[in-house]
This record gives structure tokens, C-alpha cells and sequence, in this order.
């Protein structure tokens, strides 16, 4: 089972940038995706949520309206496109994968700064 997460990066407030997870070792439309973040201070908290088919997805109230989540069920991929990004944006993002009601997967992650 694997989750190899890219796209973070360095980006100034107001920027964009788009989050891939790649899943691989699993079946994948068996899997709810979500991606968390994690800061020194915060913790871990859960970002996005999508369904197994894709059609329903959920976010944490910070992110409402400036992130999506989306997944591709032929390419075993999810994504996370992050506009109008915020210093508080700033943490390592995780891809996650789970299965009711014992599987969760996870990658290794990827650093999201949000900086001027």
C-alpha cells in the first residue's frame, strides 16, 4: 500500500497551488479520500473529504470555498487545488486513505508554505 503525495511548496499569500496524491497497492474505489494538515500548533486536522465515486465531498470550515478536493478512479489518483492561500495555510499536508472500518492509509506528506 502506497500514498505518494507532491505538489507543495513555497507560495505567497493569495497564491495557488495543487496537491496530487498517487495510490497505488489497494483498491482505491474502495477508499474514502481526505487530506489532512498538520502545524506545530494546531495539531492535526482533517482539510477535505471525498467520496468513493467521487460525487460528495466535504471541507473543514477554513478551507470552504477556497479548496477542492477531486479524485481520479481510473488513475488511482486524488488531488487538492488550493487557492487564495493563507500564512495559516502554512503545514504538512497528508493524503489519506480509509476503508470502514479498519483501513487507513497514509502518506508520507508534503510542505505547504504560505509566505510573502
Amino acid at each position: 500500500v502506497q500514498l505518494v503525495e507532491s505538489g507543495g511548496g513555497l507560495v505567497q499569500p493569495g497564491g495557488s497551488l495543487r496537491l496530487s496524491c498517487a495510490a497505488s497497492g489497494f483498491t482505491f474505489t474502495d477508499y474514502i479520500m481526505r487530506w489532512y494538515r498538520r502545524t506545530t500548533g494546531k495539531g492535526r486536522e482533517m482539510v477535505a473529504t471525498i467520496s468513493t465515486d467521487g460525487t460528495s465531498a466535504d471541507y473543514t470550515d477554513s478551507v470552504e470555498g477556497r479548496f477542492i478536493i477531486t479524485r481520479d478512479n481510473v488513475k488511482n489518483m486524488v488531488y487538492l487545488q488550493m487557492d487564495s492561500l493563507q500564512p495559516e495555510d502554512t503545514a504538512m499536508y497528508y493524503c489519506n486513505g480509509f476503508r470502514f472500518p479498519d483501513r487507513d492509509e497514509w502518506g508520507q506528506g508534503t510542505q505547504v508554505t504560505v509566505s510573502s
